[in-house]
């Protein structure tokens, strides 16, 4: 009678061809959660002023005593001829905060709605100062959230809803639609999917929390713009590289784009290399247009507006490679078809 053994499922694998799949895995791990974590906590550790651009106008000595005392790698100082000329440049973006030195005190020019830790660091200047020269201080916040939510909650709230704007509708279309059959019908979805959903959390933002003002229309298109940027490219990875480039895409998004978008914060307020990177990412792009369009009337709206379309065709542009390769394979396989 036969003895032999055949190997099954259950058979444990032997271990010496296991243990370096195993360490690679340990070893991969680790450095993604390390990732994670220097992501997440040392732009909040670090957390501050960086290179932000601060407007200032007044006596001519006042104002160059002002840019030697602060630090330069904290703000970026700029003269302006007349208060009038500052507040303008508060408003269209131009500068973070300003301040406006004369006869009856100092006036300090705010845009919480740009970021409200930037906007109090701005007013911890102008109170220190105005206490050095035993004068009062008069703060207007020119650029404010809303009356219904004044302190930006919903908008810091908005952060994960942007991100999973983008995967989810990715995972649902390639389980549902698969293959290279698929593809077009995914990219119709995820386009339909980011407008429909840009305009539900438009409108759940501005009119149900009154965290937004401005422009509905405008600011609809920007959030769908911003979650087509993210599905898009997800697609497109997914069409080349399996689900191993959209898990790469995921986590990319995920632990980098997602804590380095400054949506609760403003961009200033994050180290210069991290803030960088946050802006070139979908969520920093998309953070840095819904407050342009929402709060500042579409002002600086044109360079977060350039990075989506860039991440959007470049999706585009991942997919029609899949369809390219499938298309050749094809005539390979069936050349009298071709």
């Amino acid at each position: 009678m036969s003895t032999d053994v055949s190997p099954t499922s259950d058979a444990p694998p032997e271990g010496r061809a296991v243990l370096p799949r195993l360490l690679a895995v340990v070893l991969g791990l680790t450095a993604a959660l390390t990732v994670m974590l220097c992501a997440f906590a040392l732009p909040s550790v670090n957390g501050g002023p960086h290179h932000a651009p601060l407007g200032v106008t007044g006596p001519a000595a006042a104002v160059a005593a002002i840019g030697e005392q602060l630090p330069d790698d904290a703000w970026e100082v700029t003269a302006y001829a007349d208060p009038g000329a500052l507040a303008r440049a508060v408003e269209n973006r131009d500068v973070v905060g300003g301040l406006a030195l004369g006869g009856d005190g100092v006036s300090v020019f705010t845009a919480s709605a740009g970021g409200q830790q930037i906007a109090a660091a701005v007013g911890g200047l102008g109170g220190t100062l105005a206490q050095r020269q035993g004068v009062p201080v008069h703060t207007r916040d020119l650029v404010p959230f809303p009356a219904d939510d004044p302190r930006g909650a919903g908008l810091g709230a908005a952060a994960l809803p942007m991100v999973f704007g983008g995967m989810l509708p990715a995972i649902a279309l390639i389980r549902l639609f698969p293959g290279h059959a698929g593809l077009r019908i995914r990219l119709a979805g995820v386009v339909a999917f980011a407008l429909a959903a840009g305009a539900a959390v438009a409108a759940i933002l501005q009119f149900a929390v009154g965290t937004l003002d401005g422009s509905f229309l405008t600011t609809w298109l920007g959030l769908s713009l911003g979650m087509a940027a993210l599905a898009i490219p997800f697609l497109g990875l997914e069409s080349v590289a399996g689900l191993a480039g959209f898990g790469l895409g995921a986590m990319v998004m995920m632990f980098l784009g997602n804590p380095l978008s400054g949506l609760a914060t403003g961009p200033y307020w994050l180290p210069d290399g991290w803030s960088t990177l946050g802006q070139v990412l979908p969520p920093g792009a998309s953070a840095s247009l819904l407050r342009a369009d929402a709060f500042f009337d579409g002002a600086g709206a044109g360079g977060p507006a350039l990075v989506l379309t860039a991440w959007v065709l470049a999706g585009l542009a991942l997919m029609l490679v899949a369809d390219r390769r499938h298309r050749t394979g094809a005539r390979r396989r069936h050349p009298a078809a071709g």
